[in-house]
């Protein structure tokens, strides 16, 4: 649960007991991986991801967004940026990935993907490493790391979202999305059983529409899959979103009043308290990436 870590790593940077010896000053900082995913596509995931940057990176957290939908990025263009490298060129070698990072609006970064297809599983071993290097280098030095994966249930899709600190399912309230939602949740779960994802609805006409799909899904995790689904918030329908997007900027900034940016920011704030971590934790977001990969074939 998105909650329970935030709590828990929060704890781990200030102490719950002021006698305990304070870390060694070796001890690096890590970033807190939250992995942002849905079952379809066109409900809004991406959106969700650049607006939740937008208000971490306002209340003063080094936030990056990952694009991670290695066929059809397009981060960049919900935030008004025109890339000229991607992750190609990291892979490749020819950049990293700091020169590639484009500031977006209210101050986080974003790391362009690629729109040339393909997925980690189909990089060559030199592209893999390449690309797991710079991760690594990133890791220390942000507090947030949000990776937007691609909708569906593929191999890099299921890789981000079982690797990371935190899982979030975006949903709207319509047959389509709930029943590929669910899909999607019951698909990590077999692959990773201690994985607890969150549900973000997104979209709602009503709050009591969106707490009635929660508690349908709910139920159906309990029943049939051993666990109690976390609602990590509300996002309603709102014209302020369409508005926003024509502009090609997030809502919070264009609409900062609107519904959906207080909620965005509710989000932000549980967030907020979670991105420091002793480098020395086992299974860390990398750690658990890299095992992944090297389970995998590597391809070209």
């Amino acid at each position: 649960m998105i909650h329970d870590q935030a709590t828990m790593l929060r704890e781990m940077i200030q102490g719950s007991d002021q006698s305990e010896p304070r870390e060694p000053s070796h001890t690096r900082r890590l970033s807190f991986a939250v992995a942002i995913a849905s079952g379809k596509g066109g409900v809004g995931k991406t959106n969700v991801t650049v607006n939740l940057a937008t208000s971490l990176a306002q209340q003063g957290l080094r936030t990056v967004v990952l694009d991670a939908d290695l066929g059809t990025a397009n981060a960049d263009v919900l935030c008004g940026l025109d890339p000229r490298e991607t992750l190609d060129s990291v892979i490749n070698g020819q950049r990293s990935l700091r020169d590639i990072m484009l500031t977006g609006p209210g101050g986080f970064e974003l790391i362009p993907g690629t729109s040339s297809g393909g997925d980690l599983a189909s990089l060559s071993e030199t592209g893999r490493n390449q690309l797991l290097s710079q991760l690594a280098q990133l890791e220390s030095e942000v507090d947030v790391l949000l990776i937007d994966v691609a909708a569906g249930v593929g191999p890099d899709v299921m890789g981000f979202a079982t690797a990371a600190d935190a899982l979030m399912v975006v949903a709207m309230p319509e047959p389509t999305s709930i029943t590929d939602a669910y899909a999607f949740i019951k698909k990590v779960r077999r692959r990773s059983p201690g994985c607890t994802p969150d549900l973000l609805i997104n979209a709602a006409d009503s709050d009591e529409e969106a707490r009635e799909v929660h508690r349908r899904m709910d139920r159906a995790c309990r029943e049939f899959l051993d666990f109690g689904l976390p609602l990590a918030g509300i996002i309603p329908r709102d014209d302020a979103v369409r508005r926003a997007v024509r502009a090609r900027l997030p809502y919070v900034m264009t609409e900062p009043s609107s519904p959906p940016s207080r909620a965005i920011r509710r989000l932000a704030e549980r967030l907020g308290g979670a991105p420091a971590r002793d480098s020395q934790e086992r299974g860390r977001f990398l750690g658990r990436l890299m095992s992944w990969l090297s389970n995998r074939p590597s391809g070209r």
